[in-house]
């Protein structure tokens, strides 16, 4: 029911001031652009991410080491903790983020965080606030439980919000993105503007563990029944379809990633994308034409 908590009525005054200057003075006009300040030397975005991706990292790391002074003010931090919301600023503009939270729930989509990132997208969406997703998505949350309570219709507002949006919208994908919920967290298909993947990402209907528990079952049968170690037989067949399936230079040669770029060349590449999409039409196209003449 709260946006934000405060535990003295000081704290409460000091988070509305800190929100208002995010915010522009009305959906017209777009928020005072402040100097720009680099991330903290403390966050180092290289090492935030583990090399294993079943080990879980705190995407608030990733996002404090992109946005201007590591500043983030996040929005519904006590509600549907598998997703963050909040407002940063990159290169002195205000932008709002969205990232999957591989704390809680592995960051699945459920109905709260469903409801909670649809909210803030329409949000920022009517005050002119461009978007920054970063993916690391697993699927929607399985359950009965959810099913009964609606976890499609809900899940279908995160879909609509995005692609009604007509602010500028930046894509980084860092480590999963899997199935329907790839689609609903802002791929190209939804509209995204710009889609950059890290090295490592994990693009594909199935991870290698569900997809090899469906596609290898026989062989996985055969090699238990023959006294074969299973175990390195799984891996064999995880490793290949990674390789087949998983890759996100397939994604590339599909049209779905503009690029794929390393970490610590992240901030860099969001800062450029928002340049070139908050360009006019015209100033765009004037652009374009030089580079290619």
């Amino acid at each position: 029911n709260a946006h934000f908590f405060a535990r003295s009525e000081q704290e409460c005054f000091d988070q509305i001031k800190r929100l208002f200057a995010f915010l522009p003075a009305n959906y017209r006009e777009r928020s005072e652009p402040l100097a720009v300040k680099e991330p903290k030397r403390q966050y180092k975005i290289e090492s935030v991410i583990p090399k294993d991706s079943k080990e879980p990292f705190d995407v608030r790391d990733v996002i404090r080491a992109l946005v201007d002074d590591s500043e983030f003010m996040e929005v519904y931090e006590l509600f549907a903790p598998n997703a963050v919301i909040g407002f940063a600023r990159v290169n002195g503009e205000t932008v709002g983020i969205i990232g999957n939270q591989a704390l809680y729930l592995a960051g699945v989509l459920d109905i709260d965080a469903s409801d909670k990132i649809a909210r803030f997208i329409l949000f920022c969406n009517a005050f002119n606030i461009p978007l920054l997703t970063l993916m690391d998505i697993p699927g929607y949350l399985p359950g009965s439980d959810q099913e009964h309570a609606g976890v499609i219709r809900h899940g279908a507002k995160v879909l609509y919000a995005y692609s009604e949006a007509t602010v500028p919208k930046v894509t980084v994908i860092t480590r999963k993105a899997y199935g329907g919920a790839y689609i609903a967290m802002c791929c190209k298909d939804l509209g995204a503007d710009a889609v950059f993947a890290w090295p490592g990402a994990e693009i594909a209907v199935l991870g290698a563990d569900g997809a090899v528990a469906i596609t290898g079952r026989r062989e996985l049968a055969k090699a238990k029944a023959e006294g074969r170690d299973v175990a390195a037989v799984h891996k064999e067949l995880s490793d290949a379809y990674t390789r087949e399936n998983v890759n996100p230079y397939l994604s590339v040669a599909r049209g779905e990633l503009d690029a794929i770029i390393t970490p610590e060349d992240t901030r860099s590449t969001i800062v450029s994308a928002l340049r070139v999409l908050r360009m006019p039409a015209v100033a765009s196209k004037n652009f374009l034409i030089t580079i290619g003449d």
